[in-house]
């Protein structure tokens, strides 16, 4: 499915939405990691 066909207005809508779900998940990728890393480097 290609965001080509999609208004403008629908296409910042979409952007939106993935910042909105992608951001949280992102920072929680990171603080994953980052308690891995301690917890097997000890």
């Amino acid at each position: 499915m290609s965001t080509d066909t999609s208004p403008p207005s629908r296409r910042g809508l979409i952007a939106f939405a993935w910042l909105w779900v992608g951001a949280p998940l992102a920072y929680g990728l990171y603080e994953l990691v980052q308690k891995a890393t301690q917890l097997f480097t000890g």
